[in-house]
């Protein structure tokens, strides 16, 4: 299980489940299977809101992106 941190946009986004995937630096060795537990983080009082979502990643690609960096598909 990987916990990130995630901004109420995209929170908002993902919870709603318009948005399904996320890029981020791979610096986690992500995985196929592997659990995201999303906590929204408010970057402008460095503070989580206690909201919080889990996914978990079902494809995983770097087609495209700034070196080191993945687009995960969650559901």
């Amino acid at each position: 299980m990987h916990h990130l941190k995630i901004q109420p946009e995209y929170f908002d986004s993902v919870s709603k489940e318009t948005k399904s995937f996320e890029i981020r630096k791979n610096d986690r060795n992500y995985k196929v299977g592997d659990v995201l537990l999303l906590q929204e983080y408010l970057p402008s009082e460095a503070k989580f809101t206690g909201r919080v979502l889990d996914r978990k990643i079902t494809y995983i690609t770097d087609y495209v992106q700034q070196e080191g960096y993945v687009v995960m598909g969650i559901k």
